[in-house]
Parts: C-alpha cells; sequence; structure tokens
C-alpha cells in the first residue's frame, strides 16, 4: 500500500459549504494536534492553489460535493497528489465520508487506515486545422455537443486514426469509467466499476444513427470532428464551454496522471454506494 507523508495537508472549502472556514480550521487543528502541518483556505484561493501546484502537499482535503472532488482532481492529479473528499453536497458518488464523520477519517488517516485508489483520468486537445488551441486534463467526461440552437450536431468519430462512424446528435460523450456515473449515466450508459481503464463513447439522443455506447480499450485515440455549420461546444467535466467550429477536431486519449483518492472502506465499497445513492435519489440542489 502507497502511505502518504502528512507532514503537510492542505484543505480546499467550497465557497458555499455552511460554516465551511469555521469547519476547515476545525479540521486544520485536528491535524495540528497530532504534530503535524495544516492550512485551509478556500477552493479558489489562488495562493493556496498555487502551493498545492507547487506540490507543497502530498494530501488534499475537499469539503464539498463530488464537482469539488473533480475540480480538487484538475488541480491535483498532474502533480501525484492524494484527495480525500468530505461530502458536504448531497449526492457524493466519489466521496464515502460524511460531513459528520470527518474527525473518525482523519483518525484512521493517521493511523495508516487507509488505502489510495486510482481513477483512470483523460486528456482532451482542442485542435483547428494545424493549431492545439487547448489541453485539459478529464476526470469525468469531454463532451461535444450543440450550443444554443436546437439543432442536432453532426459528429464524426475516429479511432487510432481510422474513420470509425458519424453521429447526428445532441452531444457526444467521451467518458472514463469514473465519469460513467455522471452525464453518461443520465444518457443511458453503463455503469462501469472505477478499476476499468477504458474510455466510454455515448451518444445523447441520437438520431438515425447509432445509439449504443461503446467501451474503447485504454491505448485508444479518438477524434471527434465537427461536421455541423452551426454552434458547438467542448465542455470538461461540466465546466464552461469552450466555442468549437466546423472543422474542429477534440482528440481525447488516456491522460498519464490518475486521479488519487483516500478511501477507508473496502474495495467493494463502490456497488454498495452506488446502490444506496440510486435508492435515496437525492436532490439535485447540491453544493459542488
Amino acid at each position: 500500500m502507497s502511505v502518504l507523508d502528512l507532514a503537510a495537508i492542505a484543505v480546499l472549502v467550497h465557497p458555499n459549504v455552511e460554516r465551511g472556514a469555521q469547519i476547515g480550521e476545525e479540521i486544520v487543528a485536528a491535524v495540528q494536534a497530532h504534530g503535524l502541518g495544516a492550512v485551509s483556505g478556500g477552493l479558489y484561493d489562488q495562493e493556496l492553489r498555487g502551493r498545492i501546484a507547487a506540490s507543497e502537499f502530498q494530501l488534499v482535503i475537499t469539503l464539498g460535493g463530488d464537482g469539488t472532488v473533480l475540480r480538487a482532481g484538475h488541480l491535483c492529479a498532474p502533480h501525484g497528489i492524494s484527495v480525500l473528499p468530505v461530502n458536504f453536497g448531497h449526492l457524493g458518488f466519489l466521496i464515502e465520508v460524511r460531513r459528520d464523520s470527518w474527525q473518525i477519517a482523519l483518525d484512521k488517516l493517521i493511523q495508516g487506515e487507509y488505502w489510495l485508489e486510482e481513477r483512470l483520468m483523460l486528456q482532451a486537445q482542442h485542435w483547428r486545422g494545424e493549431q492545439q488551441l487547448g489541453t485539459w486534463e478529464v476526470v469525468n467526461e469531454a463532451v461535444v455537443g450543440r450550443g444554443q440552437q436546437v439543432r442536432p450536431l453532426h459528429l464524426s468519430a475516429s479511432l487510432d486514426g481510422e474513420p470509425l462512424t458519424t453521429y447526428v446528435a445532441d452531444a457526444l460523450i467521451a467518458a472514463t469509467p469514473t465519469g460513467s456515473t455522471a452525464y453518461a449515466l443520465a444518457a443511458g450508459g453503463p455503469i462501469l466499476p472505477p478499476t476499468l481503464r477504458n474510455i466510454l463513447l455515448l451518444p445523447v439522443a441520437p438520431h438515425l444513427s447509432i445509439d449504443r455506447a461503446i467501451v474503447l480499450a485504454e491505448g485508444a485515440t479518438v477524434t471527434l470532428s465537427v461536421l455541423s455549420d452551426h454552434s458547438a461546444v467542448l465542455s470538461i467535466d461540466g465546466q464552461s464551454s469552450i466555442a468549437l467550429e466546423s472543422q474542429d477536431r477534440v482528440v481525447v486519449t488516456v491522460s498519464q496522471h490518475a486521479l488519487k483518492l483516500v478511501r477507508f472502506q473496502p474495495a467493494g465499497y463502490f456497488y454498495r454506494n452506488l446502490i444506496t445513492l440510486m435508492d435515496q435519489n437525492p436532490s439535485v440542489d447540491e453544493v459542488s
């Protein structure tokens, strides 16, 4: 089992968490009581984010919902920093520690009673002709979808440089196994266990084109090309959309980085939590 260096811990708090700053400081005090260093700040605190990006910490504790975990993953994964999420949202597909049990989780962490789960991530690149306009790390999904016009997109998909198929759909999702329980699940896709290392390709509202999900191998390179001449966008993990033009390409591959999550439950936790969450059907009004 990988062992974390807990000498310095950062706590990232979503700004919408009630009493978030206070709870963050309570966690810092509890960590310091064990003779370890800790600092707390807001999720968008640029100074603290800069320190995390400079690898001053090996562990980041997040207070928020699944969206907070995604944002922390974008920040931490490229630097090999592990994430311990505490659920202050409603859903918590990625989170096993409840808001009222962070003290118990912290004690287990200090005692070494944890394991690290590595979640596959994707890399998405935006190309226009021979110019690369952007690159992103992806925890859940990269989505190429229609813009403001209520018209389906024409998208071609190629696999490892060879034509695969053409879609007429509202959107096309390229998801990780982690993302299979996010937008892809809402679009009718299969649930993949987080230990898999595959890319899930799934159309949203396809019209007279292939309507099934395709599970691709880890080494696959997927290129999604916009064939429509009306508005299209690229969205990474639900963040602000990037405008796409006709003939723009989004190239998706498996990232060299992984999201490392601190876990305390046995490895079979995923299905137990999944069934519980789906049975509860929690409110969509969550802190993300």
